[in-house]
């Protein structure tokens, strides 16, 4: 287990540039040790496995995935622009457009050819933009609970959107309505502490909380229904918490007939928060999909 301040010191930074803004982004980057790889300090031959969360996460939500595909693979999982530990101060777009374009930057920075790209929430909306844009630069990716077509924003999102509510409801409230969203999203009654407060340890200022408006009115369902699906290439895992009201399994079968090449992997027991909900199940189909294409 990784409390979010041992996640936060482990995390890297550089700069980025969305829409002529420079923006900082702190990810988590790992892989096996460069030494027993071939001396040089060269990555493995295999794409690298970049991981994206969602609203209101961080990349905190892969602390117990990503380390277990590093054994075998490089991972780079960043903080979207506006969230976790990446650049909060007001003036930017969020939007999963503007977040793709984060990511294009961030990787042309940092990877040299193709990647797997393993998603959550909207940044399952991102990967989709970011495949169906650039098909021969991903090699396998992997959706979970994702944004897609017409399935979002949701009520809870709206709501957050509104300046005037983040106002009204202050920190506590703020605090509230997170505490109500991380435990509802879960299929157990009783959130693990350490999930809960490190999924809201980023929100806890004033310009984290302004950040996180700006984050929910920058939901765009435009950004995900223009996209041509059938233009994906991409190898697809859709590996799917069966029992989610947010974005229903509906969806994820509503994929695997446009996609070219995809397969629904369904997890029983599982809410929104797949990731949290069935950890172990995630990591092991995950694994045995990125090693031989079968969850």
């Amino acid at each position: 287990m990784v409390d979010h301040e041992t996640w936060t010191a482990r995390q890297d930074r550089t700069e980025v540039t969305v829409d002529g803004h420079e923006l900082e982004v702190a990810y988590y980057e790992s892989g096996p040790e460069h030494e027993e790889i071939d001396g040089d300090g060269e990555w493995p031959d295999e794409p690298p496995v970049v991981f994206l969360h969602g609203i209101p996460t961080w990349s905190f939500l892969w602390r117990d995935v990503a380390p277990a595909i590093a054994e075998d693979r490089r991972v780079i999982a960043p903080d979207l622009a506006g969230y976790g530990n990446s650049a909060m101060h007001d003036g930017f777009d969020r939007s999963i457009r503007a977040q793709e374009a984060m990511l294009d930057d961030l990787l042309d920075g940092l990877v040299d050819g193709p990647v797997t790209l393993v998603a959550h929430d909207i940044g399952g909306g991102v990967a989709l933009r970011y495949a169906a844009d650039n098909p021969d630069a991903v090699d396998q990716l992997v959706l979970s609970n994702a944004v897609c077509y017409d399935s979002w924003p949701v009520e809870f999102i709206n709501d957050l959107g509104l300046p005037s509510t983040i106002a009204e409801l202050g920190a506590e409230g703020v605090e509230a309505k997170l505490d109500y969203a991380f435990g509802e999203g879960l299929y157990g009654d009783d959130p693990n502490p350490e999930f809960l407060e490190g999924m809201k340890a980023p929100w806890d200022s004033e310009q984290a909380r302004v950040s996180l408006s700006r984050n929910a009115v920058a939901t765009n369902t435009s950004h995900t229904t223009e996209i041509d699906y059938g233009a994906i290439t991409a190898e697809t895992l859709l590996l799917w918490g069966d029992d989610d009201v947010l974005q229903p399994v509906s969806y994820a079968e509503r994929l695997a007939e446009d996609l070219q090449d995809a397969q629904l992997s369904r997890l029983s027991e599982a809410f929104h928060w797949v990731v949290e909900d069935r950890t172990e199940s995630y990591r092991h189909r995950l694994r045995s999909f990125l090693a031989e294409g079968e969850p």
